[in-house]
């Protein structure tokens, strides 16, 4: 069984992505297996929080590790939705083990969109950093990861998708374009507060720019744009 982590930081269409390989036939998703962990490390005051921790195992490390020994067909596929900044006070190592995708998104747009649920966001909430921390971790041990765009992606979905199944060595489908609106059984008892808009979508969405970002916001974009400008570098393109 191919194993895939796909790290990204919050508001980057990853739950878009998430249900795109929930399409496939041959593919088993989980959403943020380490968002239990996160929550009970760290005591972020986010939406729904101790119903999460009710409700799901908040041990990273037992999470990983069970997840890892799950055992499947060479052709099935495990899609693990993944946020950067949940890797906190656990041991990484386990990435190493797995292919790993990186979903990286203009800060400009993720902090406009962030900054409605969590209005004092800070670097560590948007994931950036550690994103190209593990990124470079990752690079010099000679494991594969790959970077995709969210804009590069929205703009064309099938272009980007085939170039990612292909440096996953899986096959490309279809399916992975569309869904029935409303909720998968695999979304995280989370997705109340966080999935509406892709609830209420059929597929990917076209491109759209969030409005100027307010001033109390800026010192956090300058802080943000470095990591992202570093990872953008390795995005997949339309015409990469």
């Amino acid at each position: 069984m191919k194993k895939i982590c796909m790290w990204s930081g919050p508001r980057n269409i990853s739950t878009a992505i998430m249900y795109s390989f929930a399409q496939r036939d041959d593919a088993v998703v989980i959403d943020e297996p380490l968002y239990g962990h996160y929550l009970r490390v760290t005591n972020a005051d986010h939406p729904g929080r101790e119903e999460v921790i009710e409700q799901v195992d908040c041990d990273g490390d037992r999470v990983m590790r069970s997840i890892l020994d799950m055992k499947g067909p060479k052709n099935k596929i495990l899609f693990m939705k993944q946020m950067s900044h949940h890797l906190q006070k656990i041991n990484q190592d386990f990435v190493f083990e797995t292919e790993n995708i990186f979903l990286i998104r203009d800060p400009k747009d993720v902090i406009a969109s962030l900054t409605i649920q969590l209005p004092h966001a800070n670097l560590r909430d948007t994931g950036l950093d550690l994103q190209w921390r593990l990124f470079n971790d990752l690079r010099s041990k000679n494991s594969h990861a790959v970077v995709i765009d969210s804009k590069e992606l929205l703009n064309d979905p099938k272009n980007i998708l085939s170039k990612l199944c292909e440096l996953l060595s899986i096959p490309y489908s279809e399916s992975m374009l569309s869904w029935d609106k409303g909720p998968i059984k695999e979304d995280g008892v989370w997705a109340k507060y966080w999935y509406k808009s892709v609830h209420d979508s059929e597929g990917f969405l076209p491109y759209k720019a969030k409005p100027l970002l307010a001033d109390k916001f800026l010192n956090l974009l300058d802080e943000c744009q470095p990591y992202y400008d570093k990872l953008y570098k390795y995005a997949l393109r339309k015409d990469s």
